[in-house]
């Protein structure tokens, strides 16, 4: 009797022989933008007092800045010639953006502005009377729902991003930039050809240089980014605030940190995956989350930690939890491998929310998804897929 098997390649074959691009880069960054010296109700007295010169912080000042910093928003939108769009609650702003991005080809303007009415951290006064003194406290004691307004933007450097602004002290902004799509922008400059799986790389005719210049994107150089805008766009407060000290920095919200392997076969990379998932069902377990994060976990450790597939259709992604970092794999465009890990909260790896430590945050997220692939090659079923003993043949009985 002979007996002959169609064996699926083992995790180390596949990595070894069937990648044809592999890049790890930054994906999505989502940005807080906060004036320090406006973050408390005494500070914000003090700007109405010193910086506007009014002895009364009365709340009617913060709405005379509102009301002008709308009108400046619509006289900025007719002067260039840029739809305003009012975004109706839970609709999706990524499809009207993708929608309005395809019909107005633009390059480093403003695509369209968004008006949406979202909960903010606004501040809200009281009179307070003190020694015959009529005054005003503030306090940022709750969320209330206000105008924000989204600049979606075509960026010369970066690509398509949007930054929003909210129009209720103390005038917080949220920027949303693309690791890949600055990428793909600094890469055509270097006359690199391409080719896109989605907002990564499919193909590149040189990875090494792709590679050189996914690596290179800077705090340093996301601040000359945001500090173009700013001087670009209309806001709150006037140049001359900003230049009394009451402008915008830069803290981190999340981010987002990528390996992405594409594969020369996709089905065998699928079927892969999926095997994978299988034998790997228990990284949520502390002594195994301890393995893929590099951080010693006891009864005593804070957050969740816990693994999940999750089914879209009939596509499973692999998803593991550590506090408040989410580590996810899944097969992206049917094409590539894509493992992400996604910092919500820099603090769970000891460092605050500055700007200055993504270079910290983008090097250990690479350690991540580094590992997760080294603790599947050491847990990975070397054997027969299921599929391969149901398909085995038999021949000379």
């Amino acid at each position: 009797m002979q007996v002959s098997y169609s064996i699926m390649p083992n995790i180390n074959e596949l990595l070894r022989d069937h990648v044809t691009l592999e890049v790890e880069c930054m994906d999505r960054i989502y940005l807080n933008g906060y004036v320090p010296k406006l973050q408390t109700g005494g500070q914000l007295v003090t700007f109405m007092i010193e910086r506007l010169g009014k002895p009364i912080p009365s709340p009617a000042l913060l709405g005379k800045i509102t009301h002008s910093f709308v009108e400046a928003v619509k006289q900025f939108a007719h002067d260039n010639e840029i739809p305003m769009v009012k975004f109706v609650h839970k609709q999706r702003k990524d499809d009207i953006a993708n929608d309005l991005r395809a019909k107005r080809s633009v390059r480093d303007e403003v695509v369209f502005i968004g008006v949406a009415q979202e909960k903010a951290n606004a501040f809200s006064g009281r009179k307070s009377e003190k020694k015959g003194y009529i005054g005003f406290e503030y306090e940022r004691d709750k969320s209330v729902y206000v105008n924000h307004y989204y600049f979606y933007i075509d960026d010369e450097d970066f690509g398509p991003v949007f930054i929003k602004i909210c129009s209720y002290a103390p005038w917080g902004i949220k920027v949303c930039i693309n690791g890949h799509e600055w990428a793909k922008r600094q890469t055509d400059k270097a006359g690199v050809k391409f080719e896109t799986l989605d907002n990564g790389f499919l193909s590149c005719d040189n990875p090494n240089k792709l590679q050189e210049i996914c690596d290179s994107l800077s705090p340093e150089q996301i601040d000359l980014f945001f500090r173009k805008w700013l001087h670009r766009l209309p806001l709150p407060l006037t140049f001359e605030d900003r230049a009394c000290g009451y402008d915008w920095h830069l803290s981190m919200w999340q981010v987002e940190v990528s390996l992405t392997q594409v594969f020369d076969r996709p089905l065998r990379g699928r079927q892969f995956f999926e095997e994978v998932i299988r034998d790997n069902l228990d990284l949520g377990r502390p002594d195994r989350v301890a393995l893929v994060f590099d951080r010693k976990i006891t009864k005593k450790t804070p957050g969740r930690f816990r693994t999940r597939v999750i089914y879209e259709g009939v596509h499973p992604s692999l998803h593991i939890e550590y506090k408040k970092f989410h580590l996810k794999q899944y097969f992206k465009e049917g094409r590539a491998l894509r493992t992400e890990g996604t910092f919500n909260d820099p603090k769970d790896f000891g460092v605050n929310k500055g700007l200055k430590n993504l270079p910290y945050l983008q090097q250990l997220g690479r350690n991540i998804n580094r590992r997760l692939l080294d603790v599947q090659r050491v847990s990975y079923n070397c054997g027969m897929s299921d599929e391969s003993i149901h398909t085995k043949t038999l021949s000379n009985r």
